[in-house]
């Protein structure tokens, strides 16, 4: 692989992850500003995860973090599986195990963030 064409990958992943974040962290505030008070997934999978108290937690920050986490899996995946010179099978297939290997890392890495924050219930500070 060439340069050129890392730098195009490089270039295509920034441009990717921006506009999933942007378009993601506006979708999530919407959806959090709604009338309905919709739970988020993520936010029910870490509070049930890692016991944390729902109350204390930073909402609006976490659609932040759960935003930039979402645009990261979906663009690097992404990238990644275009830069893969192998049948379109098997792109999907590593694709898929990436995907939710990049899931359940990041959110893992992000629990135990929120745990040390103090946001466990029981945890007074």
């Amino acid at each position: 692989m060439s340069t050129e064409e890392i730098l195009f990958n490089v270039f295509m992943f920034l441009v990717f992850f921006l506009i999933l974040f942007i378009l993601l962290y506006i979708l999530n505030v919407h959806k959090y500003k709604s009338k309905k008070k919709k739970q988020f997934g993520e936010i029910v999978y870490l509070v049930n995860k890692f016991q944390l108290d729902e109350k204390l937690l930073p909402k609006r920050k976490m659609l932040l973090w759960i935003s930039i986490l979402d645009a990261f899996i979906i663009s690097f995946v992404g990238t990644f599986i275009f830069m893969l010179p192998i049948d379109y099978i098997w792109r999907f297939l590593i694709g898929f195990v990436f995907l939710f290997a990049l899931i359940y890392a990041l959110y893992e890495i992000y629990g135990r963030h929120l745990v040390n924050k103090g946001y466990q219930k029981g945890k007074k500070e």
